[in-house]
Parts: C-alpha cells; structure tokens; sequence
C-alpha cells in the first residue's frame, strides 16, 4: 500500500513538474503547458462574453432603434468582433505576456498569411468589407453564380445564403468582392419581370394586348405602379413574339407569381380564341412526281370504292352530314363580352383613334364590371382613380347634402375633381344598371392626357361646370381652384401632368 502511494506521488510530481516547464519564453514570461491551457481557457471565456454582450446589445437596444435585421446584424458582429479583440488583449496582459514583445510574431504570422494563408486573408479582408460597406446585409435576397437565396449570416470567413428550396449554401466571402452580384432588396425592392409570350400569325396585336394586361392585373402580387406593359419583340418563325413586362416587390417570390400570371395568361388567351402555336416544319420530297401518280391511282380506285370501301362511306356520311348544319344569325353580344378597344371606340374622344392609339390606351388604364347598385367611389374617400363610362349608367349622390346630384351615362367621366384640387371625393358614386368603366390611375392620367389633349379639353370643361354646380350645393369651398373658368383649369392640369 505504500509502495501504491510513493508511486502515485512520484507520478503527480512528474505531471506537475511536466505542466509547469517552461516551454518557451515570450520576452522576460515564460509559458508552460498549464499557462497555455489556462491562455486558451480564459480566451474561450472572452469570445462567449463578446458574444453574449453583442446578442444582448441587438436584441434589445438595435431593435428598440428600428434598424433592420441587416444592421442589427453587421453592427452586432463587428461588436462582437472588437469585445473578443480587447478581451484577448486582457487575457494576454493578465499572463503577464509584454505585447510589444509580440511583434517579431506578428511579422512571422503576416509573413505567414501573406504566403501560406492568401485565401484565409482574403474571405477575412471581404468579410470586413461586407460588414463595414452594406452592400449586403442579412434579410437581402441575392444571386450570385446563378443561385437565388436569402443571407442568412455573414461572417469574417464566409457568408451563409438559404436558397428559395430551402438549402443552406456556405459560400466565401472573396466571391461577393470578385463576382458580379445581385442585390434584389438593394434599396428598392422592386424588380420587373419578363414574361415571353408567342402566338399564332393572324392574332390581333390589340386584343393580344388586352388580354395580356388583364392577366397581369388579376394577379394581386403584381404592382398597379409602375404599370404594366406589354412589348411587340419581333416576328419569329412560327409565332408573333410578345412580353409582358410586370413589376413585383417581392422578389424572393419572383418563380411563384411569374407561373400565377402565366397560368392567367393561359386563360386569357382561350377565353378569346387566340392561339399558342407550336414549332414547325417544312417536308421537302425529292420524288414529288412519282407520289402525285401514285396518289391519283389511289384516289382513282378509292372513289370507285374498290380499295378504301370505309373511306368512300365515311365521306358520303361527310357529305350528308355537311348539310345538316346551316349557319345561323348569331344574337349580338352584350358590352360585356365586347374587346375593351370596341368599347372604346363607342367614347367620343377615341372614336378617331387608330388600332395602334387604341392599343396604347389599353396600357394606361383597365375596364372594371361594376353590378347595378355596387358603389364605385364613397365620398370624403381619397381620390386616385380616373373613370371613363364605356357602357350603362352611374349615379353621382351626396351624402352631406343627402341629395341626388346627377346621373352619368355612357360616354362621359368622373373623378377628376379629386385628382385636380387633391381632395377627397366630394361625392358618392354608384351604379344604377350594369356598368363597364375605363379605370385609369393617377400615374397613369398624364401619359393619357398627352396622348389625348382632347380629352384634356373636355376634362377642364366639366371641371369648370361641376365645380360650380357642387359649390351652389355647398359641397365645394369657395377658395377651390378660386372659382376659375375653363381657360385657368386648362392651365392648371397642364401644370399638373406637365402636357
């Protein structure tokens, strides 16, 4: 038993002698293998100080500031950065280690990265430029070598992207400095996309056009500004080639409301019997004379019913069958199902225009069904919406005073009142029958006001004259406009749309 001990306490004399050796010495401090353990130790300990401190100070005082998550981000890692810094710097002090001793190491170790740690140094170097410049942050969704992601964390080494599959890529942080990138949420978040469409020779551009923008405006994610447009891109070899051109503030959905518009399309496109053709090709024959003789025997024979006997049937059954069917006055179509450039056509401001005017027009603004009683507008709501009666009747009421104003008909318009004075509406409008409206918004006014200055005219007229009809009801202050005819109202949207 006391042999047991003696040698137990030899072995603890030894490992002691062994951990408290000088290994090296650091200036005039000695390191022994307990001192570095007790180095690493206490160094552990400043980095999860550093860390818990940063946490703390973004999720409490970052956050009550309102920054987003891409500067809470940067700001806490570079805080963390400086606390393990100067943590370090402490630890070192503490063991007694003379940092001005450190230099000759340091130039070893720059000496080192600058040869054996070029890549090391440079995922650092970009690291610290993503922090410090912003151009990146987390939350931005980005594409870098074709692959489309949200970051999620970046780091001095590498930059942690989440794919739109829900994958986790690890990607060094020199590709964002050497690489072009694209920063969806840089600043604006809105982005357009291009949508190719191609259809058979023999549509109508027009109605093509019609029927793309109402694709486009069913899909609620697609922004009603800018608006959207449509481009004519050329004629290929088996279709007319269009594009349809939306914009979208959501880019990390881009995939999922580019198919959504695309199956709108699809419907658009059938409702009104306009095809998607398919590719084609031209047979060429080197012996053209041989199968016209060969066809003309077999035709020959076939009509004496002696080598196809069901083909002579079947076209006899044809025949007979061809003069059942009579074709018969259609009833005319209600406005509903007429193309929104007919129902144009019926406004007297655009009974003139050409197909290629009419067509820009569907760009500025939609047709909207409204039932019979269904409220257009209410008053003392904002107004941003131009309105141009394509069929039925409307009823203009007001609230304040309790009493009927005027009835509108095909043809004319409303709403100019609150997007001239910027007001709110100064009445309630609601249908009395079954109405179809051009619906154009307030960006989109004055791209049609150049294009039609007629309508301009027309606009500044009855301005002119429902302005003093509401002010004799006393729903109008008599400052508005300055009680101004039609010359000064004319000259007022001139300076407002710049037309």
């Amino acid at each position: 038993m006391n042999s047991i001990t003696v040698r137990a306490d030899r072995f603890f004399e030894h490992f002691s002698g062994a951990m408290t050796t000088p290994l090296f010495y650091i200036g005039d401090t000695h390191l022994s293998l307990s001192a570095i353990v007790k180095l690493i130790i206490l160094a552990i300990f400043a980095l999860i100080i550093a860390k818990i401190i940063s946490e703390g100070i973004k999720r409490s005082l970052l956050v009550r500031m309102g920054l987003d998550r891409g500067s809470r981000e940067a700001i806490s890692t570079i805080i963390s950065y400086i606390l393990a810094t100067i943590g370090c710097i402490f630890v070192l002090q503490g063991s007694g280690i003379n940092l001005t001793s450190l230099t000759v190491l340091a130039g070893v170790v720059g000496i080192g990265f600058g040869f054996g740690l070029q890549n090391l140094a440079s995922n650092f170097i970009s690291g610290l430029t993503l922090l410090f410049e912003h151009q990146i942050r987390v939350g931005d969704f980005i594409e870098i070598d074709k692959l489309l992601g949200t970051v999620e964390t970046i780091s001095i080494r590498s930059t942690i992207i989440k794919t739109i599959d829900g994958l986790f890529v690890i990607i060094p942080n020199i590709k964002f400095v050497e690489t072009n990138i694209i920063n969806w949420s840089y600043r604006d978040p809105r982005c357009r996309l291009h949508i190719p469409v191609g259809v058979a020779y023999g549509s109508d551009p027009v109605i093509v056009t019609e029927a793309l923008l109402i694709a486009a405006r069913m899909e609620p994610n697609v922004l009603s500004h800018p608006s959207p447009k449509v481009w004519f891109h050329g004629f290929g070899d088996n279709a007319l080639n269009f594009e349809l051109l939306v914009w979208i503030d959501q880019p990390q959905e881009s995939d999922a409301i580019k198919s959504a518009v695309n199956f709108l399309i699809d419907y658009e496109l059938r409702h009104r019997n306009i095809e998607i053709p398919f590719p084609q090709r031209d047979l060429w024959l080197r012996n053209p004379q041989e199968l016209t003789q060969l066809f003309h025997n077999n035709k020959d024979d076939n009509s004496n019913g002696k080598l196809f006997p069901q083909n002579a049937k079947h076209s006899a059954e044809l025949k007979s069958n061809s003069t059942v069917s009579e074709p018969k006055n259609s009833a005319p179509k209600s406005p509903n199902n007429w193309t929104l450039r007919d129902l144009l056509r019926r406004v007297t401001y655009f009974e003139q225009c050409t197909d290629l005017e009419l067509r820009q027009l569907i760009e500025y603004g939609y047709r909207q069904l409204f039932p019979a009683g269904q409220v257009v507008c209410k008053e003392n709501d904002p107004g941003d919406s131009f309105y141009i009666i394509l069929s039925g009747t409307v009823e203009v009421l007001s609230q304040k005073a309790g009493q009927y104003i005027a009835t509108l008909h095909e043809g004319e318009f409303f709403g100019e009142i609150s997007l001239l004075l910027g007001t709110p509406r100064t009445a309630t409008v609601k249908t009395s029958e079954d109405a179809i409206l051009f619906v154009v918004e307030r960006h989109d006014l004055q791209k049609l006001l150049r294009e039609q200055p007629n309508l301009a005219d027309q606009i500044a007229q009855k301005l002119s004259e429902r302005q003093q009809a509401l002010r004799d009801l006393g729903l109008l202050d008599g400052d508005s406009l300055e009680q101004t005819p039609f010359i000064k109202i004319r000259k007022r949207i001139q300076v407002l749309f710049g037309i």
